[in-house]
């Protein structure tokens, strides 16, 4: 009986993931377009965001629950065509939503979130059942191009806006909403490796694997509040509390520390061995990285130290499917997607927490005197601090890493 050649299915799931990297990189990169052109208010552009991320949390938990009900084939060649479908009517706003703007925005914020979900909760463990010699490699690479994928992006965008101008935004959605439906294409001729819903084991074994899980998804949640963080500040941080222009705020720094993280990845995946020290060093490295962030008076100093988290974050996420993977051969998806909320926990809580920092130290007495002392705003000394405050993230995953060793080492 001839083998099934998985080679097509690889290469459609490394196209996949930096397909993706539109939807959460363009609206950030478009809010003040939707500001002067619609009227939008910040508060509600943020609750894009926020709907994006509860969305996503939404298809995560379902999966952790009620994984057997979920048709991985179906759903793994469904997600493109929604994350296309999502875009769509993103782009389409101007002309089926012109009075109405922030419903079509919220409409497909809805639809290409959902996509987006089951990405997270399906891509991997369809990667992780190829056939492969080194399957450490291929989940890195699979993680360096979403980084890779996200700097494109907002390079790219932002040359297309500075060249026909922000109030053509629906095209460029547009155009990226081609991508998706090529790995529609893909993997609608693709072959799919079966995926196990969730492994058989013993109640001692099944009470052991639970509580690993639960720890693991613990430190998925601490290493994406590290990195999204950053992500979500580094170009606010870089134009209020550094002084350097948007431009190279939105463009520089987010695709820079995008590149960093892309690059990262890709190295461990020729090089790396062992992934337990990398997320250890990488905890660690993003503790020294906010809080010269936050105390580090030179612009390029603290500038330096936000494109260096990207590195120091990098393997954070991918890394503990890793380590999941390591402990827990064939963990099914109801694992995948347990991790995966996790993962979007901490990209929601974590750069909203820093942002109810901000607005509370930027309001208080004790900010306006220290600002006095030291010859800064109060909003500058508030976005010091919540950097400060971020690095409270890294510094408890340390700490659970390292319970996560000894847990582990005790029950082997």
């Amino acid at each position: 009986m001839k083998a099934t050649n998985y080679k097509l299915t690889k290469y459609t799931c490394f196209f996949v993931f930096p397909t993706l990297a539109p939807v959460f990189i363009l609206p950030p990169i478009l809010f003040v377009t939707f500001r002067q052109m619609y009227g939008i208010s910040y508060t509600l552009l943020g609750t894009l965001v926020l709907v994006n991320f509860c969305v996503q949390l939404g298809v995560d938990l379902l999966c952790t629950f009620f994984s057997k009900y979920f048709d991985h084939h179906r759903s793994i060649r469904a997600m493109p065509l929604l994350t296309s479908m999502g875009l769509v009517l993103y782009g389409l706003v101007p002309w089926l939503f012109p009075q109405y703007a922030y419903v079509g925005l919220l409409a497909g914020t809805i639809v290409f979130s959902f996509a987006a979900g089951l990405n997270e909760v399906f891509l991997s463990p369809t990667l992780a059942a190829l056939p492969s010699d080194n399957p450490e490699r291929d989940m890195s690479v699979l993680h360096s191009l979403y980084g890779y994928g996200c700097a494109a992006v907002a390079v790219l965008s932002t040359v297309f806006l500075k060249v026909f101008g922000s109030e053509n935004w629906m095209y460029l959605v547009l155009i990226w909403a081609i991508l998706p439906l090529v790995a529609f294409v893909l993997f609608a001729v693709a072959p799919l490796p079966k995926i196990i819903t969730a492994p058989v084991s013993s109640q001692r074994s099944a009470k052991r694997k639970r509580m690993g899980l639960v720890l693991c998804a613990i430190c998925i949640f601490l290493g994406s509040a590290a990195e999204n963080t950053m992500t979500n500040w580094l170009s606010v941080y870089m134009e209020n509390a550094l002084q350097i222009p948007k431009i190279l705020g939105d463009t520089l720094g987010l695709a820079v520390f995008a590149l960093l993280l892309a690059i990262t990845r890709t190295v461990y995946a020729k090089r790396g061995k062992s992934i337990y020290p990398v997320l250890l060093a990488g905890m660690a490295g993003a503790v020294v990285c906010y809080l010269a962030a936050g105390l580090s008076r030179a612009a390029g100093v603290a500038m330096a130290a936000c494109m260096l988290t990207g590195i120091c974050t990098s393997m954070l996420w991918p890394g503990m499917l890793l380590f999941m993977e390591e402990k827990f051969p064939s963990p099914g998806i109801a694992a995948y997607a347990l991790m995966a909320a996790g993962g979007d926990l901490g990209a929601s809580v974590a750069p909203q927490g820093m942002g109810i920092v901000v607005d509370t130290i930027s309001v208080s007495q004790w900010a306006a005197a220290l600002g006095a002392q030291i010859g800064l705003s109060q909003e500058q000394i508030g976005i010091k601090i919540g950097m400060l405050t971020a690095a409270i993230f890294p510094l408890i995953g340390i700490a659970v890493l390292l319970y996560l060793k000894r847990f582990f080492s005790k029950t082997a």
